[in-house]
């Protein structure tokens, strides 16, 4: 079972995403994202930028073997996950793979090793300070549970959230995790 969540299923599929090579000025958020994805050990990473090419948003979203989505101007365009791109090498943050959390969905409680939620939530908010301030990230990783993987999402000073599975959200505290928390 492939548990990656995959591409955009609000998205209309008569509309085909154009497969492409590079997507330019986004192709350094690409590899950003794909790099953090390889290092982290997540399922999937996901960039949305208030301002893409265009005057309208830009999305990029990166899911663990699966092709490289960028939606510009409600366009769609694809990216084979290993195509080699034009950039210099990523400033990806200080991330390292943990082994996976125990979560309960009931109860809303994660068992994680001491520092490991903190860690990836500093890992997030490193990634939308090299993005930009106004941008919003998701990065999602595997739990024990398969059908509860656990999201961090950070954008700017906002607060950030986890999200057990799909729907359950906890907003966390401002100013959470406190500097240098993770391991």
């Amino acid at each position: 079972m492939d548990d990656a969540p995959g591409p955009d299923p609000q998205r209309d599929d008569d509309e085909p995403a154009v497969l492409v090579a590079s997507v330019g000025p986004l192709d350094p958020v690409v590899a950003l994202l794909r790099e953090f994805l390889h290092r982290s050990g997540a399922i999937r990473a996901i960039a949305l930028m208030e301002h893409g090419v265009g005057e309208g948003p830009a999305l990029v979203d990166v899911g663990q073997l699966l092709p490289i989505e960028v939606v510009v101007d409600e366009q769609v365009f694809q990216l084979p996950h290993a195509i080699e791109l034009d950039v210099p090498e990523p400033d990806v943050p200080e991330v390292r793979q943990l082994p996976p959390f125990e979560v309960n969905r009931e109860t809303g409680e994660i068992a994680a090793m001491i520092g490991g939620v903190e860690h990836y939530a500093e890992a997030v908010i490193g990634l939308t300070r090299r993005i930009g301030p106004r941008d919003a990230v998701i990065a999602t990783w595997r739990t024990n549970d398969p059908d509860t993987p656990i999201s961090i999402s950070a954008r700017g000073n906002d607060p950030l959230v986890i999200t057990l599975g799909e729907d359950d959200e906890y907003e966390m505290e401002p100013g959470w995790p406190p500097p240098a928390a993770g391991i």
